[in-house]
């Protein structure tokens, strides 16, 4: 069975960092473009950003640029973003998934609309 979990959400300050996880299980996360998605309440869910294959583009909202570092780990089958200089509008559940379809510079989105539990990042004073 195909499988992405999500972890590392939490509550934190304004101003603070967290490590987001998303495992994959059933596949093997290397053949693929891989992103995080978050939606807040009331919205939409966005793209934040997605990688693809080793060395190919990588796409990050302009909300985050500066602010969120994605990565892959092909040997643990694990994806990760760190996010830091977290803001109150960043509160979201955050989601992995794969694969993604990316568009440097311009967005990135899910090839299928399957989606995980998340994780849930409150970021508030």
């Amino acid at each position: 069975q195909l499988q992405l979990v999500e972890s590392g959400g939490g509550l934190v300050q304004p101003g603070g960092s967290l490590r987001l996880s998303c495992v994959a299980s059933g596949f093997t996360l290397d053949y693929y473009a891989i992103g995080w998605f978050r939606q807040a309440p009331g919205k939409e869910r966005e793209g934040v950003s997605c990688i693809s294959l080793s060395d190919g583009p990588t796409y990050y909202a302009d909300s985050v640029k500066g602010r969120f570092t994605i990565s892959r780990d092909n040997a643990k089958n694990t994806l990760y973003l760190h996010m830091n200089s977290l803001r109150p509008e960043d509160t979201a559940v955050y989601y992995c998934a794969a694969p993604v379809v990316i568009v440097p510079q311009t967005m990135c989105a899910p090839v299928y609309d399957s989606w995980g539990q998340g994780t849930q990042v409150t970021v508030s004073s």
